[in-house]
């Protein structure tokens, strides 16, 4: 109805021959006017939609922190050690996984075949660059990496980094959390009960907290098997 009557506003502006600034004036004041009297309104079931979605994004987020906590060594080498190197391939920050084929001949070596092999000097540079503490081998061919044996200092600093991708993965859910309860109060202005926003801003709430406490158990999990000896 909103729109209706402001185009209808417009229009008859735009047909006028000669439009004088106090009818510019009155026709941004009828605008003004609707839009206030005209709040954001609320469909039954929007807020459920907004749940939804919101959990959709916590699942994801959970399932990204897991693959993150996956790529920290605890031993034996294995391919997903290399996901989160990222390779600057013609600019642009791309995935090792997508530019090179990564095998295990020995529990102790990784090999990495770089498809295009003019970019190994790129990918030799994000290996070295990294985290992993491995020292890349280039012969043109392809690259190794010895996988050394974990020290206790090494132990020790791969689970910091395991306890930083956990509060890096909490506060991807926390912001979530954020978009959808500002979803939510804005549908107050629409038609939503007190009661059912409180309602459905708990429902976040509560879904935050069991997301966070599986981000908590899957960086105990991988604490406990980088310090293990």
């Amino acid at each position: 109805m909103l729109a209706l009557l402001v185009q209808q506003a417009g229009s008859a502006l735009l047909s006028a021959p000669t439009v004088a600034p106090s009818r510019i004036a009155s026709a941004v004041g009828l605008r003004v006017t609707l839009q206030r009297a005209c709040p954001i309104m609320y469909e039954e079931g929007e807020e459920e939609l907004v749940m939804d979605e919101a959990v959709a994004k916590m699942k994801k987020s959970l399932s990204s922190c897991v693959d993150s906590l996956a790529t920290l060594r605890v031993g034996r080498a294995t391919p997903d050690m290399l996901d989160r190197v990222q390779v600057d391939y013609y600019g642009m920050p791309t995935p090792l996984n997508t530019l090179a084929s990564v095998s295990t001949p020995t529990p102790t070596q990784l090999v990495v075949d770089v498809y295009d092999k003019s970019s190994m000097g790129d990918v030799e540079k994000a290996l070295m660059q990294s985290d992993l503490g491995m020292t890349p081998s280039n012969d043109g061919t392809v690259i190794r990496l010895n996988v050394p044996l974990l020290t206790a200092e090494r132990r020790k600093e791969l689970a910091k980094t395991a306890s930083k991708l956990g509060e890096d993965g909490k506060v991807a859910l926390r912001n979530i959390r954020r978009d959808a309860i500002d979803k939510i109060k804005k549908f107050e202005k629409g038609g939503l009960s007190e009661d059912g926003s409180r309602g459905a801003q708990d429902a976040v709430q509560k879904a935050v907290k069991k997301y966070e406490q599986q981000v908590d158990d899957a960086v105990s999990a991988r604490e406990k098997e980088i310090t293990t000896v």
